[in-house]
């Protein structure tokens, strides 16, 4: 590409993460308006047909057509980026077709991909069904054992995929680890940062190649649109996924991206109020005699506490998933109307199975987010019929443990 190239705002050099998040993007308009200005316009002008010719052969940097590029996509793009210490960064419809474009822009017919077993439902229905179709194999391990991510390579793998921490157990993975070993063998390591967003988390600090997003939750944070974006480095990005976007078209729409974009202002003081809350929740739910056990990183009980404290800013995120007591003496059925009970009996909690919201959530994985594997794949994920996830939001905590008492205290 020649030096016609978008410019950027002028920032200072070193300035912090709350800066970029309110800062980062597109240089104002000639109008100098001061917040982002909304682009809802499917194509742009060229001045002269050498021009055009020139901009859509990636000779020139300008915008063209906005299933590939538009200016409030690229201002979120780019926040997103700084916020993940990335170089580049790609947006996309939704979280899933961030993966589907992950996919498709690194792995062809033949290839290898290893991918924790507790991954969201619907990555795992991805590579394991829907990749499939197309030659690529997926071996499913372990979140938090690195000799089996090890042990699992072959020759042919060209992807490690994690998601920390998962969904719904809150299981870390350790990403340095991990990078080690897919250098080692050749591979890209992406990891899934839904849960903690690059307020709490950077995994490319890590080492990891790539960063996946679904900006449907915390860096929107008020559950108003889809979204989802890719980040790495320039050569992975425009090298790798714009080409198949401009073809393929998972594009992100630019009203859904305007609003990801002022979303992501708020999203340092959000994730820590929504951690803390989610904290004092988790340690209240472990002194009920109701729960047999509480997933949360932030709690000293986590398996995966001390290495998520290191990785995740000493925070545990805003996500506590719980088992009601209910399994050994009525098998998986009890368990499941048990679980049913407490979500059913909340007045507070939004029965829904999206996260990230300012509003508390409150969904049965084994049957929502988790409910078109088979019952083998759950159990193998750790998800039982007896869980329940909260995603904590800015409710006040009291109201929340009020909210879940009233079905724990009627079992």
């Amino acid at each position: 590409m020649s030096g016609k190239r978008i410019p950027r705002v002028d920032l200072p050099e070193g300035v912090h993460l709350d800066t970029l998040a309110v800062r980062e993007g597109l240089p104002a308009s000639a109008w100098g308006e001061n917040s982002e200005a909304l682009f809802l316009t499917s194509s742009f002008r060229q001045p002269d047909a050498a021009t055009a010719a020139a901009r859509f052969a990636n000779e020139e940097e300008a915008f063209i057509y906005s299933r590939f590029t538009n200016p409030t996509v690229m201002m979120f793009e780019r926040r997103l980026a700084a916020l993940e210490g990335a170089q580049a960064c790609i947006a996309t419809s939704s979280g899933m077709s961030a993966i589907l474009l992950l996919g498709m822009g690194l792995l062809k017919a033949g290839d290898h991909v290893i991918c924790s077993r507790s991954v969201f439902g619907s990555t795992i229905m991805l590579f394991g069904r829907e990749f499939a179709k197309f030659g690529v194999e997926t071996s499913f391990v372990s979140q938090t054992d690195p000799a089996e991510w090890q042990r699992a390579i072959k020759p042919n793998t060209k992807l490690l995929f994690a998601e920390s921490p998962t969904n719904p157990l809150t299981e870390v993975c350790d990403i340095a680890a991990l990078s080690v070993i897919a250098k080692q063998a050749g591979a890209w390591l992406a990891v899934d940062n839904c849960f903690c967003s690059p307020a709490l988390q950077r995994p490319i600090e890590y080492g990891a190649d790539l960063v996946i997003h679904s900006g449907t939750k915390y860096l929107d944070g008020q559950g108003r649109v889809i979204a989802g974006a890719i980040c790495g480095s320039e050569a992975l990005v425009n090298d790798r996924f714009v080409p198949v976007m401009r073809s393929a078209g998972m594009s992100l729409s630019p009203f859904n991206a305007w609003v990801v974009l002022k979303g992501l202002e708020t999203l340092g003081i959000r994730m820590e109020a929504q951690s803390r809350r989610a904290l004092e929740l988790a340690r209240w739910l472990e002194a009920q005699p109701q729960v047999e056990r509480v997933f949360y990183p932030g709690l000293e009980s986590h398996p995966q506490h001390t290495l998520a404290m290191a990785q995740q800013s000493g925070s545990g995120g805003a996500v506590v998933s719980f088992i009601v007591r209910g399994q050994a003496a009525g098998g998986a059925t009890q368990a499941r109307q048990n679980a049913f009970h407490v979500i059913d009996s909340t007045r507070v909690c939004s029965i829904t199975a999206n996260l990230g919201d300012t509003k508390t959530t409150i969904t049965h994985p084994a049957s929502t987010s988790h409910g078109r594997l088979t019952e083998e794949q759950r159990l193998a994920a750790g998800i039982t019929q007896g869980m329940v996830r909260v995603a904590v939001g800015l409710d006040d905590v009291r109201d929340l443990q009020a909210d879940l008492l009233r079905g724990l205290g009627t079992l």
